[in-house]
């Protein structure tokens, strides 16, 4: 379970997206999320054709996509099921204090589709994109924020570490409890309670890791003489290129749609 998480990880391809400056994929993974809240009923039809374009253009495996999804499952059931029982609306079905209304369901099924194609637009943002370039990308976006002494670069610099510590801190998690499981210890404790307390014997070793390696870094930054963002230049500057002008094109008009469609025909 804890391998299938795809959360963070880059996936290599020779692919058109993989080649596409960082900062239009970061642009395009906005517009996408903003064009699923414009979006109604049968305008998840074009979100829906434009992700699958991607995904194939990407040359990502599906099932490398939805492997990681496995985790979200629960996060749709809990958002589906308060969506049913506390939407009010025209009653179908009703048992006691619980009932289902038929603008319930609606709103539930179009929480989880949106909530669905929001996370595998965003894997599928980082599957194609290093840790490196989502780092550049987004220091050159908020730029212009270095005009009101935002430190831009010690944001950038903490989120490509965060990026980089999820794949290390899901590979240190699941040596800990095949390690756990193979002194005899039960890590699929019966009841809320159990699995709590079964799970402690793994979090305590994880924190005291992830400390550990937070300082290790820490220390090696600060030997390197590393002192933020000022002064610093990449071996590597970004530039646009016709592919990325041609991206913006795609970006912008697939979000003129959405919202034509959505003002004419309530899409």
């Amino acid at each position: 379970m804890i391998r299938d998480i795809t959360i963070g990880q880059y996936y290599p391809a020779p692919s058109v997206l993989h080649r596409l400056d960082p900062r239009v994929k970061f642009i395009g993974t906005i517009a996408f999320i903003a064009a699923l809240f414009i979006v109604n009923n049968y305008g998840y039809i074009i979100c829906a054709a434009y992700l699958a374009g991607l995904i194939i253009i990407s040359k990502v495996p599906f099932k490398f996509m939805i492997k990681g999804m496995k985790i979200v499952v629960i996060i749709l059931i809990i958002t589906m099921a308060i969506n049913m029982f506390l939407t009010p609306g025209e009653i179908l079905w009703q048992a006691g204090i619980f009932h289902i209304t038929r603008e319930g369901l609606s709103m539930a099924v179009s929480m989880a589709v949106r909530l669905f194609f929001l996370i595998l637009g965003a894997s599928l943002f980082t599957l194609t994109t290093t840790p490196n370039q989502i780092t550049y990308g987004l220091e050159n976006l908020l730029k212009p924020l270095n005009v009101f002494r935002v430190p831009v670069a010690e944001i950038a610099m903490m989120m490509s570490i965060a990026l980089r510590f999820i794949p290390i801190l899901l590979d240190e998690t699941d040596k800990i409890m095949k390690a756990q499981t193979a002194r005899g210890g039960d890590l699929e404790g019966k009841g809320l309670i159990k699995k709590i307390k079964a799970m402690l014997p793994v979090l305590v070793p994880l924190f005291v890791s992830a400390f550990r390696r937070a300082n290790d870094l820490a220390m090696a930054m600060e030997a390197r003489c590393y002192h933020g963002g000022k002064g610093r230049t990449h071996m590597k500057p970004l530039k646009y290129k016709k592919e990325d002008m041609f991206a913006f094109i795609i970006i912008a008009a697939g979000l003129a749609l959405v919202i034509v469609v959505r003002v004419l025909f309530g899409w």
